[in-house]
C-alpha cells in the first residue's frame, strides 16, 4: 500500500472556498476531505444526503467547515441552488471539481443498450458538467476573484471498453467540452483543467468491472498497470487540489491522466 498523505502545500486555501459534486464516495469525498484539510471552506454535493451529512460531521470534527446540499446535476434547478449554498453560505467560490458521474444502469453491447440508459448517462455525464461549468462560472466571473475548475473523466475518454459506450462516449466528451471553457473562462481568470483517473479503488470502479474487493480489483490490473495496482482516492484528490492551487497557476486547458501508466499500454 502507497504512503498517499498529502504532501505539505505551500499555499494555503484559508480563504478559499471549494465546491465537489459526487462528494459523497470515492475521489469526491476524498477531494473534499483533502480541500477542507488544506483549510478551505467547502460545499459538497451529491444525491445521496445521508453520506453528505457524514462527510460534514467528518470535516467539522477535524475543525474544518462544510456545507451539503442534495444536487442532481442533471437538472439546471439543482445546479444553480448548488451554486447559490455556496455563495449564500460562505460568500465567494474560487475551486470547483465536477466529480459526479455514473456508469449506467446497463453495461451492455451497444446493440441490446436501451435509449433510456443511454440518455441517463449523457444527462449526468455531459449535460450535468455543462451545466455545472455554466452555473459555476457565471457566479465566478460575477465576483470577479478567478479561480479554477476541474472535471474529473476517466481513463476511457481515450478508449472505450466492451458494454461502455454509453460510459466510455460520455467520458471523451469531456476532453473537448475542459478545453472549450478554459478557452472561454481564461479571459476572467479562470482555468480549467480535466483529471483523467484510471483504475481507482472506489465503488463505482468496482461495479463496472464486476469486482466486490480492493484486493480483487489490485489482482485483475496487476498486469495492465505499468504500477501493478490500482490507484488510491487520496491520489487522485492530492492532484485535483493541486490543480486548483496557484503552484498550477500556468496550467490551464489541459488533461492530466493518473492512472498508473495504462494508457501507455493501450
Amino acid at each position: 500500500m502507497p504512503d498517499t498523505t498529502p504532501m505539505p502545500d505551500t499555499t494555503p486555501m484559508n480563504d478559499k472556498v471549494a465546491l465537489v459534486t459526487g462528494a459523497s464516495s470515492g475521489i469526491g469525498h476524498a477531494t473534499a476531505k483533502l480541500f477542507a484539510e488544506r483549510g478551505a471552506r467547502v460545499v459538497v454535493a451529491a444525491r445521496r444526503v445521508d453520506r453528505l451529512e457524514s462527510l460534514v460531521e467528518e470535516i467539522e470534527a477535524a475543525g474544518g467547515e462544510a456545507s451539503a446540499i442534495a444536487t442532481d446535476v442533471s437538472k439546471a434547478f439543482d445546479v444553480a441552488a448548488m451554486v447559490d449554498r455556496a455563495m449564500e453560505v460562505f460568500g465567494r467560490l474560487d475551486y470547483c471539481v465536477n466529480n459526479a458521474g455514473i456508469e449506467g444502469r446497463e453495461i451492455a453491447p451497444v446493440h441490446e443498450m436501451s435509449e433510456e440508459a443511454w440518455s441517463e448517462v449523457m444527462d449526468i455525464n455531459v449535460k450535468g458538467n455543462f451545466l455545472c461549468l455554466k452555473y459555476q462560472a457565471k457566479a465566478m466571473i460575477e465576483a470577479g476573484n478567478g479561480g479554477a475548475i476541474v472535471n474529473v473523466g476517466s481513463v476511457n475518454s481515450f478508449v472505450g471498453f466492451g458494454g461502455g459506450a454509453a460510459y466510455s462516449t460520455s467520458k471523451a466528451a469531456q476532453i473537448t467540452l475542459s478545453s472549450s471553457a478554459a478557452a472561454d473562462l481564461a479571459p476572467h481568470g479562470i482555468r480549467v483543467n480535466l483529471l483523467c483517473p484510471g483504475f481507482v479503488k472506489t465503488d463505482m470502479h468496482q461495479r463496472i468491472r464486476g469486482i466486490v474487493t480492493d484486493e480483487g480489483m489490485d489482482g485483475m490490473i496487476a498486469g495492465m498497470v505499468p504500477l501493478q495496482r490500482a490507484g488510491e482516492p487520496m491520489e487522485m484528490a492530492t492532484t485535483i487540489v493541486w490543480l486548483c492551487s496557484d503552484q498550477a497557476s500556468y496550467v490551464n486547458g489541459t488533461t492530466i491522466t493518473a492512472d498508473g501508466g495504462l494508457h501507455g499500454t493501450l
